[in-house]
């Protein structure tokens, strides 16, 4: 078994109990797009449900492929960090830096790079009505970013569910259904017609794009403006 990080669930249920809080009907959404493959995906993820409760915002999480949109939109699934040295070396020390700053622990550089987080996804997205879908993505991302873990590995994703207290052999059999698969492109299909082209995204309720985890608040911000 790959002794992998959990979390205790309750404290980041923020937007499930303001959800039933007085008022929560007027509480303003934005959805968080994320893709398992992405680093700033997992910046964004470590810290998305703190910000959008700090904001009274109410965040729905959903997962995509962001590789299907850059195969249509570019030509290639590969990530684009890949195809610019500079650019690569860049973002590797931004991520350290960042995640240094907020009090995670020390990066750890995937291999290979971009991992194929399909199979995760997939678990995602039957999770999308359960209030721990928070619990499992940020779990996936410490360990393929503070671990190093290939989260594309069956066993990996298992040990993941059971360590957090879900039923691991029934939600890895639902991942594999056309149902789930299905959702799962059209997920990404919404995405796509959203306008989104890369992870993290946030997209209001009046339909505004806010891309990368530094436009987390600016997001929030906007989505109170247009509440007020």
């Amino acid at each position: 078994m790959h002794i992998l990080p959990h979390e205790m669930v309750l404290p980041f249920l923020f937007s499930f109990n303001d959800m039933h809080a007085e008022g929560a009907d007027k509480m303003q959404r934005i959805e968080f797009w994320f893709e398992f493959a992405s680093t700033y995906s997992y910046l964004a993820a470590m810290r998305a449900d703190e910000v959008a409760h700090e904001h009274g915002i109410e965040l729905i999480w959903k997962p995509f492929l962001l590789g299907a949109i850059f195969k249509k939109d570019l030509g290639y699934a590969d990530s684009p960090f890949n195809r610019h040295e500079k650019k690569s070396d860049y973002m590797w020390r931004d991520i350290a830096r960042l995640a240094q700053m907020r009090g995670l622990p020390p990066l750890t550089v995937p291999e290979p790079f971009p991992q194929n987080g399909l199979l995760a996804a997939r678990i995602a997205t039957a999770l999308l009505d359960d209030e721990r879908l928070p619990v499992f993505v940020r779990s996936v991302f410490r360990a393929e970013y503070q671990y190093g873990e290939t989260i594309s590995q069956s066993d990996v994703l298992f040990d993941i569910l059971t360590q957090n207290g879900f039923d691991a052999p029934s939600l890895m059999k639902k991942a594999e259904t056309n149902l789930v698969k299905t959702k799962l492109k059209e997920l990404t299909d919404s995405a796509d017609k959203n306008g989104i082209f890369g992870a993290p995204a946030f997209v209001t309720q009046d339909g505004e794009l806010f891309w990368g985890d530094d436009r987390l608040e600016t997001a929030c911000l906007w989505a109170k403006r247009v509440s007020g």
